[in-house]
């Protein structure tokens, strides 16, 4: 027998979901950075969902871009000052998805 969030989409489980996103997996095939198909993919996803009148809400990682650990490791910045760095790449992240969001009115 097969739950009901497989099977009943017209009936969501869930009123309310957080979507908990590494910032690797904006990367998709590229090697760095922000690949736009797996963020469009991703942003076609999220309206599917709200489609069925779910509230989503996305808390994203910007690891595809910065390692404050890595970069404090290697010399040369502390500890703080990459990790304001990793900041500013969750924040490039979000802008990416949300980009990919408004013309999908979502």
């Amino acid at each position: 027998m097969q739950s009901r969030a497989t099977t009943d989409t017209a009936c969501p489980r869930y009123r309310r979901v957080l979507l908990k996103m590494s910032g690797e997996a904006l990367e998709g095939n590229a090697a760095f950075g922000i690949d736009h198909e797996t963020v469009n993919y991703v942003a076609s996803q999220v309206k599917g969902v709200r489609e069925m009148g779910v509230e989503v809400a996305v808390a994203i990682g910007g690891g595809n871009i910065w390692r404050g650990e890595q970069a404090a490791s290697l010399g040369g910045i502390d500890r703080a000052g990459g990790g304001y760095m990793g900041m500013l790449a969750t924040v490039l992240n979000a802008l990416g998805l949300k980009g990919a969001l408004v013309p999908l009115q979502v």
